[in-house]
């Protein structure tokens, strides 16, 4: 039998999220939106692709919950999503609410699910679905780290005209502004890149993958990313559902790891099965952990506006 996933919103990062999901052909797909007729006709054109990519799954869209009942995961990426000039930040007030009612309905109709969070300001989006849930940390967390390390990869391999295979980065923290790239464990084929890039065009890099996501939504000035926040949501989902055991970076409450408790930043966590089955703690330099400790500042900043 196979596993059943419902991504709620069917927006250009849900639906792209689901599509790969289907293309993966190892879950059957929920898509869910409010707006009449969208999740519905994006389900349908997802579901007549299913010859073509040779996949077996079922897709379906609908604007109820009742079809997610069950669900093994549910995907988050219901929100408004950022417009030019804005911040991740100013989003806060109307997302929290749409986090709430979404987490609200998927609690109800699949009380055993792990819930991935994609919308912005995404550490306090999941936050805010772990105080709902009332989960375990181990079933609710979110997609960014995921997100920022594919950016620094890619501005990484493009500079070096290397396979985006041979290279590793290390980016912790916040999805924002605070998040926090610790170049001194990226490497490139196993080597450093400081042995290999100047620092000067490394810190250029990591100021592009800070500001990656405002980079998209100045070029596309009505939109924000949505192909790689999605595909990078869908390696989460797959890691859980074929129990990889795969070591992503997760947005996750931490517990005392390295010397945050009761908010949520993004760091190293074994994804299998029963969701996050590990944090992984780096040891870190003096100055990383006064990064990371400031990004997780920002968060609480956001928590206190939110009222939890």
């Amino acid at each position: 039998m196979r596993s059943k996933v419902s991504v709620i919103g069917a927006g250009n990062v849900g639906a792209t999220c689901a599509f790969r999901i289907a293309e993966g052909g190892y879950a059957d797909v929920v898509l869910v939106d409010i707006v009449e007729g969208l999740p519905q006709g994006k389900g349908l054109d997802m579901l007549e692709s299913c010859p073509i990519i040779g996949s077996s799954v079922n897709i379906i869209g609908t604007n109820s919950y009742e079809e997610t009942a069950g669900s093994d995961i549910v995907v988050i990426t219901s929100g408004i999503p950022r417009k030019p000039g804005m911040s991740r930040d100013d989003l806060v007030a109307t997302n929290s609410n749409i986090v709430k009612q979404v987490t609200e309905n998927v609690v109800k109709h699949s009380p055993d699910c792990i819930i991935i969070v994609v919308c912005n300001p995404l550490d306090a989006m999941t936050q805010m679905a772990l105080h709902v849930s009332k989960f375990p940390r181990t079933r609710v967390f979110g997609q960014s780290g995921v997100l920022d390390s594919a950016r620094f990869r890619t501005f990484i391999a493009q500079e070096l005209n290397v396979s985006i295979e041979d290279v590793f980065t290390c980016v912790l923290g916040g999805h924002g502004d605070t998040m926090v790239p610790v170049t001194r464990l990226c490497t490139v084929g196993g080597v450093p890149i400081s042995d290999l890039l100047p620092k000067e065009k490394i810190d250029r890099m990591v100021e592009r993958t800070v500001k990656g996501g405002a980079e998209i939504v100045a070029l596309l000035k009505t939109g924000s990313a949505f192909y790689a926040p999605g595909v990078a949501s869908a390696q989460m989902v797959e890691a859980i559902i074929m129990d990889k055991k795969k070591i992503l970076p997760c947005a996750t409450l931490l517990e005392g790891e390295y010397g945050i408790n009761g908010i949520v930043a993004g760091v190293p966590a074994k994804l299998g099965s029963k969701g996050i089955e590990q944090v992984i703690e780096l040891k870190l330099t003096d100055d990383e952990l006064v990064a990371l400790k400031k990004s997780a500042d920002a968060v609480k900043g956001l928590l206190d506006v939110m009222g939890i």
